[in-house]
């Protein structure tokens, strides 16, 4: 087995991060090697050793792979703010092509299980017109969406896979990410996702009072994925 997936949200902090370490821990427990990339990530503290993401660590902390966190997180920016506006402020300049090629050379590793996590939800803007989504397309990589469960999600969700469609990419499968278990018709809403999401549901992750790689990984199903 080797398989590789773009895993995006329905928006920034809907649990992306949380879900793809949950997958990644469900196909280490299932005997499968595992990579991860996080190509552009903002919001990272300066550390004796650079720049270091929260959410990056978190990935490559459930990679098998013998990677760097320099392999998984090539570009990061301190400040927590839109990447583009970012990289404008440091004077990079952030093009599909730049993390392209880092971004090949994990999946270039052949893990049995390899994911590529955006950042934000599936249109963030990089340099120009180009959009994060545009790195996705030239991957050529089956996606994943992380739907984050609250009040308003069904048209955000409904919204991001018919982009993901409209760009000529297979949506893999969709999480339900309780972030408010109080909304209102929560069933209901979970239902009505189900029907209209044209992928297989891989699990529904309630609001965890601890939140780990190994807790996530107990509500998703690895083998509904093609």
């Amino acid at each position: 087995m080797s398989a590789a997936y773009f895993i995006t949200g329905t928006d920034t902090d809907v649990g992306k991060t949380t879900v793809a370490a949950g997958l990644l821990h469900a196909a280490r427990s299932a005997g499968l090697s595992t990579a991860a990339g996080k190509p552009v990530a903002s919001g990272c503290e300066v550390t004796p050793k650079g720049l270091r993401n929260a959410d990056a660590l978190a990935l490559l902390a459930e990679c098998s792979l013998p990677l760097t966190y320099a392999q998984v997180n090539p570009v990061a920016f301190e400040p927590a703010i839109a990447p583009h506006l970012a990289a404008r402020e440091a004077g990079v300049a952030l093009t599909v092509q730049s993390l392209l090629a880092p971004m090949r050379q994990i999946l270039d590793r052949q893990a049995d299980f390899t994911l590529i996590e955006g950042a934000g939800g599936w249109r963030v803007p990089l340099a120009d017109q180009a959009n994060l989504s545009d790195l996705a397309i030239a991957l050529d990589l089956p996606v994943i969406l992380v739907v984050g469960v609250r009040l308003g999600c069904i048209s955000h969700a409904l919204l991001t896979a018919e982009a993901i469609a409209r760009d000529g990419l297979q949506l893999a499968g969709w999480v339900a990410n309780i972030i408010d278990p109080k909304t209102s018709r929560l069933e209901e809403n979970l239902a009505t996702l189900a029907e209209r999401i044209p992928a297989p549901c891989l699990g529904r992750v309630p609001k965890l009072k601890v939140v780990t790689a190994e807790a996530v990984a107990e509500h998703l199903q690895l083998d509904l994925l093609d």
